[in-house]
């Protein structure tokens, strides 16, 4: 089965699984002072969701294996196989506080290599993919990223972490690149940051912290619109640094989070 073969399964899942989690939060949220709290709300339909998927999949791809945020999976499948990688919901605050910047997020990864990804906006419907060789696309139009070439007149987006101490060192990070920049934006929801980044909505993003499924199909996407999203200082992207830019603006905000240790602290 080919990339754009495992991007149709993908979009197709995700489409549903999105359905589920506007339909459980449009039910449940009136019930969330009298029945149960509202953390218990979006930890119910993130699990919800992500057996959704996994149902889903496995219904049409019996044998593949899936990484998933709530359930966990097996590890990179070899010899062809597929892994699917899955964010069953995107910006669980935003989904708790009715913001619409929530999604479902689905990888197909084939020899440890994502190859097909969509990121779709459970609260919008808008819907971004790209399968490796065949670009990025949100709802029918082709993304080619921003035409920024100038760091200091760039809209730059970023996270932050939930442990103390990791927000004290993102804090006097983006207090030092704040100055530097046309401005920053901080919207709460990784994968859907990273469709920004590859649509030009954000000129760049950078985070600290992201697991797999923040940032599998999102990454992809990025990257077949044409950006680079790597490390920093030539690393891959990964838990410790994924900066997401075009080419004309990875360079200087690669040497500026590098000189300010953006990928350091805890």
């Amino acid at each position: 089965m080919n990339e754009l073969e495992l991007l149709d399964i993908a979009v197709q899942v995700a489409a549903d699984a999105a359905d589920t989690a506007r339909r459980m939060r449009n039910e449940a949220i009136n019930d969330v002072g009298t029945k149960s709290t509202a953390t218990d709300v979006v930890t119910a339909a993130d699990r919800a969701v992500e057996q959704q998927v996994i149902a889903a999949l496995a219904a049409r791809r019996p044998g593949d294996t899936v990484l998933g945020e709530e359930f966990g999976g097996a590890g990179i499948a070899g010899d062809g196989g597929v892994r699917w990688i899955v964010d069953p919901i995107d910006g669980t605050v935003n989904y708790l506080y009715g913001l619409g910047q929530y999604a479902v997020s689905i990888a197909a990864e084939v020899d440890g290599e994502v190859v097909a990804g969509v990121v779709r906006n459970a609260a919008t419907g808008q819907t971004w993919t790209a399968a490796r060789g065949h670009g990025a696309w949100r709802d029918g139009r082709r993304l080619t990223g921003s035409p920024a070439t100038e760091l200091a007149l760039s809209l730059v987006g970023t996270g932050f972490g939930y442990a103390r101490e990791r927000r004290v060192h993102q804090a006097a990070v983006v207090a030092q690149v704040l100055p530097l920049v046309r401005d920053i934006r901080r919207m709460g929801a990784a994968a859907l940051d990273l469709c920004a980044a590859a649509e030009g909505m954000l000129d760049a993003y950078y985070e600290k912290g992201l697991a797999e499924w923040d940032m599998a199909a999102g990454g992809l996407i990025a990257r077949e619109a044409g950006l680079l999203v790597t490390g920093l200082s030539g690393r891959p992207a990964g838990g410790d640094m994924v900066l997401a830019a075009p080419p004309a603006l990875h360079g200087p905000l690669d040497a500026l989070l590098t000189e300010l240790v953006a990928d350091g602290g805890p």
